[in-house]
């Protein structure tokens, strides 16, 4: 209904303008329509006439009421009246609304979707997590985050991809790789020293157990082999400890094995996500972008660029000139590139792909890496408007008031897993979702899985499983209804008004969500609506009531709970027929 009044707004701008009540060139593209805080003022309201009365040279409530006078006929407008220094504020016809409740029921899961057009193609990336290891709690925040996020964006009319990006060509594979392979060896009764720094999870065990069963003894070398002359620093040792697998096994046999760690974590991953129904458009691999040749290919569009330069026999990129602290690294003297190389590299590739607006998800460890990512972005010759990262902070978990600390295989990080096993898919993505991403999160496990109104999942779902009841005990009983054919006039309680006018602020919901990259909005939304559906439900009869009122109601509650079902499809959460 906003999108309705703001064309009615834009067209008597226009007529004023042709009649040169205007100066050319004055006219906003966008007219700023709000909805009135207060129910006594309206509906919608505008501030238009006082923006344009400088350019106009006019006093701003006589401009506001000259634009009410040749806003053209509409039976969705009740009346418009200028009010204040030159606010215009629109009454929408009751009659309006309720027709509404028709169209919701008409479109169903279409309802909230808006037109596809001049928007940007859209490329989200999220989660994106080294697979080393399963996904950790944090993940799962970005996980249920970065998926909502997309639902919203394909909402709102853009064409948008999800994808992972799988981290599977640098040195901390190589650690997990090699971690495997020690654990390998001590299964075969090899005895060799485990690095502090090497990966520790019990996950590991798993991995090297199957690759015994696999390959049996094939890798099992001499203990003194891969100990000797071995370095005392960490960071030195696990590094050689990879150097001594590939001379030892072989490079071959090396990439088995460092294959079969990999391809099994990303198998863990991509089981998880999709039973936490997140679902990724493409998993795009490091390596392959690494072995195509896409690295060294953004390396020469920078150096063609005059980006590039060399110093102490490493190749520079010129990042300080775009706002980061210090130029970066992107070949290093060793030949080797570093995840800058590769990550320009990614960006050229999505952009090459067609994607017009680039949405990173990351944890907000990364923080320190945003300046040198933007930098590489622009020197590319990007417009850096096109490129949006956004943090999310990690979820701390509570049970009972005091932090909680769950038992994990690894002993040192909470699984998503774990989560969701104990609170269920849709508590754990509605709580995930439910605040701003940038926000800290403390995460109830307790009200997660209590069934009462303070658990804001349950209250909402609830709304929707109550209606679904209704129209199950009416076919149980016989009971004769037509919702489809109500007379909707008869809706009159303040309480009917005001579920309609909520109904009715969904699609600027999805629309501002979008623009916000805010889903948590959406949770917002449904947990008011909820709170609406209640009231209503507990004043007023539904079954009881005379065969003409109850149609009437009933075709009500179904479109709440249409709208309900179509904005927790949204987050990801499912909407239950019966609790």
């Amino acid at each position: 209904m906003k999108s309705e009044v703001r064309m009615l707004l834009r067209a008597a701008l226009d007529e004023m303008a042709a009649a040169g009540a205007l100066p050319p060139g004055a006219l906003p593209s966008d007219p700023l329509v709000e909805r009135a805080r207060d129910r006594a003022h309206g509906d919608f309201a505008t501030n238009v006439a006082m923006v344009l009365a400088a350019s106009a040279r006019r006093n701003p409530r006589e401009l506001a009421a000259e634009l009410v006078a040749r806003l053209p006929q509409s039976p969705m407008l009740e009346r418009a009246e200028v009010a204040g220094p030159g606010f215009i504020n629109f009454h929408v016809a009751p009659a309006a609304y309720l027709r509404l409740v028709k169209d919701i029921r008409r479109m169903g899961e279409r309802y909230g979707d808006a037109a596809r057009a001049s928007r940007p193609r859209v490329m989200v990336e999220f989660v994106s997590a080294n697979p080393t290891g399963p996904l950790h709690v944090g993940h799962g925040r970005g996980a249920a985050y970065g998926d909502a996020l997309v639902r919203v964006l394909r909402k709102a009319g853009h064409e948008t991809a999800a994808e992972y990006y799988v981290n599977d060509a640098g040195r901390q594979m190589d650690i997990l790789a090699v971690s495997v392979w020690l654990r390998y060896l001590e299964s075969c009764g090899v005895e060799v020293p485990f690095p502090a720094n090497a990966y520790r999870g019990d996950y590991v065990y798993d991995v090297a157990a199957a690759c015994r069963d696999r390959y049996g003894e094939a890798y099992v070398v001499d203990a003194a082999a891969v100990a000797r002359g071995l370095p005392r620093d960490d960071e030195q040792r696990i590094d050689a400890l990879v150097r001594r697998a590939r001379e030892l096994l072989g490079e071959a046999a090396y990439r088995t094995l460092y294959d079969l760690a990999r391809d099994t974590l990303v198998k863990d991953i991509r089981a998880d996500l999709s039973q936490f129904r997140v679902e990724f458009d493409r998993w795009f691999s490091e390596r392959d972008l690494v072995a195509g040749g896409a690295v060294k290919r953004a390396i020469a569009r920078l150096d063609e660029g005059g980006m590039l330069y060399e110093k102490d026999g490493a190749l520079w990129l010129r990042s300080s000139r775009f706002g980061d602290e210090k130029d970066r690294v992107v070949r290093r003297a060793n030949g080797n590139y570093t995840y800058l190389a590769s990550d320009v590299a990614y960006c050229l590739d999505k952009k090459e792909r067609g994607f017009e607006r680039l949405i990173y998800v990351w944890g907000a460890d990364h923080h320190g890496y945003i300046a040198r990512l933007r930098a590489a972005f622009q020197a590319l010759g990007n417009d850096p408007e096109e490129l949006t990262i956004l943090l999310v902070q990690f979820a701390s978990l509570y049970r009972g008031g005091e932090r909680a600390a769950m038992s994990t295989r690894g002993g040192d990080f909470v699984s998503l897993r774990e989560l969701r096993r104990e609170v269920g898919d849709d508590a754990a993505r509605f709580f995930y979702v439910s605040r701003k991403c940038e926000q800290h999160m403390d995460f109830d496990l307790e009200l997660a899985k209590s069934q009462s109104s303070e658990n804001p999942v349950y209250y909402v779902q609830y709304a929707h499983a109550r209606v679904r009841s209704v129209f199950r005990r009416l076919r149980e009983e016989g009971i004769a209804h037509d919702p489809d054919n109500a007379d909707l006039s008869l809706l009159t309680e303040e309480r009917e008004l005001d579920l309609v006018r909520e109904l009715s602020r969904f699609p600027e919901v999805v629309e501002s969500a979008a623009r916000a990259f805010e889903p948590h909005q959406v949770a917002y939304y449904v947990r008011e609506l909820a709170t609406r559906f209640h009231a209503y439900y507990n004043a007023h009869p539904f079954i009881s009531s005379e065969r003409a009122l109850r149609d009437a109601r009933l075709a009500l509650v179904d479109a709440v709970a249409q709208v309900i079902r179509n904005g927790l499809e949204l987050l990801g959460v499912s909407a239950p027929e019966s609790m």
